[in-house]
Order: structure tokens, then sequence, then C-alpha cells
């Protein structure tokens, strides 16, 4: 127990999310509990993880979230360990949610993209047909997030852009998507600048100058390929070579990145297989069991094309400069995300002095 790697989990203490302070002592090394000598409230050193308030032994949870994301069915996990289908799930969804604060600290952060692609899935499930979009970072295969929804429309498409439009800094961009046309309009929305005028009244956004949205139309007959269409819908022809050619082997506008990427989530998401017996039955179990696999693929898999020079191997998020090493399944199920930061109460007058001495201490 180490309580200098710590932080407070109350979010009402003003210590709230920040490790390091002075503020954590060991309360109790037999239960494995920490205090906050700031709110004076206990906590155990499971609190923020999966395994919180749970009996089971950590290893076993470990090894069926594992199975679970790797594309284990239910009934399999069940068999072999003696758990009920109910537990399973449970635990599943409840890595999922994890998962996703895990991601949504650790990835979705601006950073030069450069290169995205995205793309949906059609899935069948018990509540009917649900549609999946996802993005990834073509250079580091850096899965970028994905939303659910039960129909393919500009809602849908406009919550995954906002996720890529979180994930990029201002720098030279090439989007490459299908030819679904709520893509470029969303695209056009969410990647523009304020450009301020001197006058009154709202600045005008202006697009990106480096910007590029690319469209791969495929034509099918009789469900065989019989067309590939490749156009630029924005963009100069000069940034788009120059983002195309940071990634070896890619020439042409080609959406086959993601399209891997969703053969992988179909191999590792039981309900996604095209004929299966595992349908789900709840769009949150989907939506968590997503971000499961995402974020078990970002930091605990090593990808071959990532392989440098020198042999080493790496993950995604070690390609992305997210962390220096590769994660197992354990390390993430244990990784604490900090809460927000405290936020001083507003009232009306003087502040007090004791409240302006927390201010000072915490908030600066």
């Amino acid at each position: 127990m180490n309580p200098h790697d710590t932080w407070c989990p109350n979010v009402a203490c003003p210590a709230s999310g920040q490790a390091g302070k002075g503020n954590i002592g060991i309360h109790s090394r037999t239960d494995q509990r920490f205090i906050c000598r700031q709110c004076g409230k206990t906590f155990g050193a499971r609190t923020g993880t999966l395994f919180y308030r749970r009996r089971t032994d950590e290893a076993i949870i470990t090894q069926v979230v594992t199975l679970l994301s790797y594309g284990c069915p239910v009934v399999a996990i069940e068999a072999a360990f003696g758990l009920q289908a109910a537990t399973i799930r449970a635990w599943g969804e409840a890595a999922g949610a994890h998962a996703e604060a895990v991601h949504a600290a650790q990835v979705v952060r601006p950073r030069d993209l450069g290169h995205v692609q995205a793309d949906e899935l059609r899935i069948k499930t018990q509540c009917g047909i649900v549609w999946m979009a996802m993005a990834m970072m073509v250079t580091t295969r850096l899965w970028l997030g994905g939303v659910i929804s039960t129909r393919r429309d500009h809602d849908l498409i406009t919550r995954l852009v906002a996720i890529i439009a979180a994930c990029a800094e201002f720098a030279p961009l090439l989007l490459l998507v299908d030819g679904l046309a709520s893509y470029v309009t969303a695209f056009r929305a969410a990647f523009r600048t304020r450009q301020p005028s001197g006058s009154v009244g709202a600045p005008r956004k202006v697009p990106w100058p480096d910007l590029v949205i690319g469209q791969v139309i495929k034509r099918r007959h009789a469900r065989r390929l019989v067309e590939i269409t490749r156009r630029v819908v924005q963009g100069t022809t000069t940034t788009l070579l120059r983002l195309l050619w940071q990634e070896p082997g890619c020439l042409v506008l080609n959406t086959a990145y993601i399209e891997r990427l969703n053969g992988t989530f179909r191999a590792r998401l039981a309900p996604l297989a095209r004929r299966t017996h595992h349908l789900v039955h709840r769009k949150e179990v989907l939506h968590a069991s997503m971000y499961l696999v995402g974020a078990v693929y970002n930091f605990c898999t090593h990808h071959a094309s990532l392989t440098t020079k020198d042999g080493s191997r790496r993950t995604p998020a070690m390609a992305a400069g997210i962390t220096p090493h590769r994660w197992t399944v354990s390390e993430l199920l244990h990784h604490r995300v900090p809460p927000p930061r405290w936020q001083p109460p507003t009232r009306r007058g003087r502040r007090s002095t004791a409240l302006q001495g927390l201010i000072d201490r915490w908030c600066s």
C-alpha cells in the first residue's frame, strides 16, 4: 500500500482526485484501507476498480473478463467456472463501464491524428437491428471510440464525429469514410475554428485549412464487389498525398484498416458473429462489451504492424504514446480513474478565511 500514489475518491473533498499531496494515510493494512486527512473519509484500496465490493477472487474475475474480451461465449465460461450466467454478464457489463472510463481518461485527448477512418457495423440483436459506428487512428491503429444506435442516421454519425473531434488537435487531418452523406455534413460542422472579425457578434467559423475528407464508395451486385469509386470531397491533393504517405504502402484512398478492425471486433464479440445464438438482449450490454473489447485491443494487445525495426512489439496505446508498456488485463481492471477536481461553492459575498485557504491549497 502506497498512499503517495492514490487520491481521495470523495467528490465533495477539496483534495478529490489529487495524488501526492500528503493528505492520504493508511487507515488499516489488514483491511487494505486508506484515510483522507482532509475530509476524514476512509476508502478501500479497490475503490474505483472493477473488484470493488466483489467477494470472488480477483484472479477468477480477471480470467472471466479476459475470456469475454476475446469472444468466449457466456455458456462456455459458465460451464468452465461453474458460475451463473447472470454473474458473468454483470461482470462483463461492469468491466465495460470501467473500460469506458479508462478510455475516456487516456484516449479521448487532443493529439495529432493524421489519418482517421470510420465505418459502421450492422448487428442483429434480440431487440432488433443495431448499428455500431467506430473510428480509428490509422498510423497507430488506435481505436478512438464507438457509438451505438438503432438507426443508421445523422444522429449516430454526429455522435461518432464528436468523439473524433475530441481526440483531434488542430493539425493536418485526413478523414476517410464510406459513401454515407451524413459523414461529410458532420465533419464540416465539427472541424471548424472561430475567426474573430473585430465586429460585433459571434465570430465566424471557418473549416480547418488542412482538412481532407475522402470517400470510398463500393458498389455491389449479387453480393459481389463490382466497382469502387474514390473521391476527395474537401481538401487539396498535396495535403492528401502527404497524409497518405505517413503510412507505408497506403498510396490510394481505402478503408481497409477500419474494415480489419471491424473483423477484429466481430471475432472478439460473440454477439457480433454473423451466425450465432449468443444475441444480446439490451443495447447497454453491447455498448459495454464494445468498450471492453476496445480497451483490451488498445492497451493489452500487441499489433503485428506496429513492430519496430529492432523487433520490439507495441500495442496501439504504446504507438500513440499513451503508455510506455503493454498492460495486462488485470492492470486495466485495476486502473483507477481520478474523479473530477473539486469546485469551490459559489456564494454571495466575501469568502471565509477557511474557504479561501482551501481554494489556495487545492485549486491553485
